[in-house]
């Protein structure tokens, strides 16, 4: 069985040979196998959200190799990478074109990849189409079709931005702290929704989190970085019996000191 996606001994350090030289990726390995769902913990420069912008090209690694779904993307650029990827960010302002109603910002999402052509406008067809997915979401947001994306709030945003990403099914979908920016009420439905959407379409997805309760709680794996690389890799009924202090004595082991990241410990 082919992998989804593959990431071997993969390197990158920025500011090289200078006083601010970071390795940020330090030899990470991963093969994760269709419809694998991971979740990814550190601490502040664990190389988490370093990890997605590798996949998604944001900038190139200095050594090793990308492949999604057997394809090598490693020299790739990012806009040509866009057809594999579907992608959420922690700011709800990002993802989403806020002076657009919410059926042209899917009218958007859904002709990723297509051919473009001078006609546009949002068919019949297509309008009934996003008010379905939009009724699935529980929010209200399918009778407000017209309204303006900037007039909604953030977990409203953030998770119409997951419809778009999800709306042409992606190779690989990349959750980078989707909800830090929410309330924990807000946090915790729009993680409701990013579990249905993730099994309805039987997605492959990586979703970096500080909060190790939901590291645990959702997905069927759980990796943790340290200093660049990945210390940590737990799966099926093991990670299903976790802890939080599981997890901290964990990193206590491998990286021979106590966590101190205020974020992680706090949620």
């Amino acid at each position: 069985m082919a992998y989804m996606l593959e990431l071997d001994n993969i390197h990158k350090t920025f500011n090289p040979g200078t006083i601010n030289e970071k390795i940020a990726l330090d030899g990470v390995n991963l093969k994760l196998n269709p419809g694998d769902f991971v979740t990814i913990i550190g601490g502040n420069g664990a190389g988490k959200s370093t990890t997605l912008n590798a996949i998604a090209g944001v900038w190139s690694v200095d050594a090793g190799t990308i492949k999604i779904n057997g394809t090598d993307i490693t020299s790739l650029p990012e806009y040509k990478r866009a057809k594999f990827l579907g992608r959420v960010f922690q700011d709800p302002m990002t993802g989403t074109a806020a002076t657009m109603s919410i059926e042209e910002n899917m009218a958007i999402a859904s002709r990723r990849g297509k051919k473009r052509t001078l006609k546009w406008g949002v068919t019949k067809e297509e309008r009934a189409k996003y008010r379905e997915m939009l009724a699935s979401l529980g929010l209200g947001l399918e009778d407000r079709l017209t309204s303006k994306v900037g007039l909604l709030s953030g977990g409203q945003r953030q998770a119409i931005t997951l419809l778009m990403a999800s709306i042409v099914k992606p190779d690989l979908l990349l959750l980078d702290e989707h909800t830090a920016a929410l309330d924990p009420k807000t946090a915790a439905k729009v993680l409701e929704i990013s579990d249905k959407i993730i099994e309805e379409n039987n997605l492959t997805a990586m979703m970096v989190t500080h909060n190790m309760k939901d590291a645990i709680a959702h997905g069927n794996r759980l990796i943790m970085m340290h200093e660049g690389r990945i210390i940590y890799d737990v799966a099926g009924e093991e990670k299903k019996a976790l802890h939080v202090s599981d997890l901290l004595k964990k990193f206590e082991d491998v990286s021979g000191g106590e966590l101190d990241n205020d974020r992680m410990l706090l949620s």
